[in-house]
């Protein structure tokens, strides 16, 4: 008896340190809600899922190997609220999965699947955090993940950071095939926040990159913040186009109001421009759930195809109205 009783003490003082050292966070968002698509094309009714923010299931953990140093991990699975099955084509973690070593004064270096920094740009910048009908990415390019990548994150200096990732593109006889390669640039003091971020990717052959740099900000004068971004994008088969951002978003009673107009200046040959103008609210019904609604219209020009989609979709047509429900956990 007495064995036993040492036993379960030893393991519970165990277990005791390892929690004091390890810390694993379940977290999620179930995202749903209505999707009305019309303009060009077939008019559409649907319920979708992830219309503001992709749903989700996440685990992050972290343990203190002591100097300051930590390991860190991070699994995130994208599902379909609507059907049950998972997102991102099916990947398991297909949302982020990466494993890495972090130090408060070094900086932090992940490996796996993981944003570009192009993509957080972009997601900061946009007063609809690149959801809802209004999602910048609906002109804007951009590179949302990258696998095979390893990725320096820096601390945080005066105000500034930083952050560079490597792809690789795993092509056997050409390393420069499918390679991507990316940096980001942050500055946020006060009510300012610049952001830069710069990404090149090369196609399965190694036959053509595309280059893309975005530059963009945030001005918080209380009442309200102002949103401003431009990005350029270019690649070796004649693609060039400009894209110009211009936003805001207004906490109002217990939620908040957006709207943005952005505008795509195709420069080829083609002259393939496009106008999007949309509006948005998110009410707060606490701090975990919140019901949204959002509307946007694009206007393409010479043959253009853009169309309006949310956080996950695509969309299928020039314009879109949706109203949901999300919770956090």
């Amino acid at each position: 008896m007495k064995k036993s009783l040492l036993a379960l003490a030893v393991l519970g003082a165990f277990a005791a340190s390892a929690q004091a050292q390890t810390n694993v966070t379940i977290y999620g968002i179930v995202d749903a809600g209505f999707v009305r698509e019309f303009g060009t094309g077939p008019d559409t009714t649907k319920l979708t899922s992830g219309i503001r923010n992709g749903s989700r299931l996440g685990f992050k953990g972290t343990e203190d190997l002591g100097g300051g140093l930590s390991a860190i991990f991070q699994l995130e699975n994208g599902f379909n609220v609507d059907t049950g099955t998972m997102g991102q084509g099916g990947l398991l973690f297909g949302r982020q999965a990466y494993v890495g070593l972090s130090s408060r004064t070094a900086g932090t270096v992940t490996l796996g699947r993981q944003y570009s920094p192009i993509f957080t740009s972009l997601d900061a910048v946009d007063p609809f955090g690149t959801g809802l009908a209004g999602a910048a990415n609906n002109l804007f390019s951009t590179v949302v993940r990258v696998n095979n990548s390893l990725k320096y994150t820096s601390a945080n200096y005066a105000g500034f950071s930083g952050e560079v990732l490597y792809g690789f593109g795993e092509v056997a006889g050409d390393t420069a095939a499918s390679r991507t390669v990316a940096l980001g640039l942050n500055y946020a003091t006060g009510p300012i926040a610049v952001t830069f971020a710069h990404n090149s990717s090369n196609n399965a052959t190694d036959t053509n990159k595309t280059k893309l740099s975005l530059l963009g900000g945030t001005f918080d004068l209380g009442v309200a913040k102002l949103h401003a971004a431009f990005e350029a994008e270019k690649d070796d088969a004649g693609l060039d186009s400009r894209d110009y951002l211009l936003g805001a978003s207004a906490p109002v009673g217990s939620g908040s109001v957006m709207a943005s107009y952005i505008r795509r200046n195709d420069r080829s040959a083609l002259s393939r421009d496009a106008d999007q103008i949309a509006l948005g609210y998110v009410h707060n019904l606490s701090k975990r759930t919140n019901l949204y609604t959002s509307i946007a219209r694009i206007k393409n020009d010479n043959g253009a195809t853009f169309t309006v989609g949310n956080a996950t979709e695509g969309g299928s047509t020039s314009k879109a109205f949706n109203v949901g429900v999300q919770h956090r956990f």
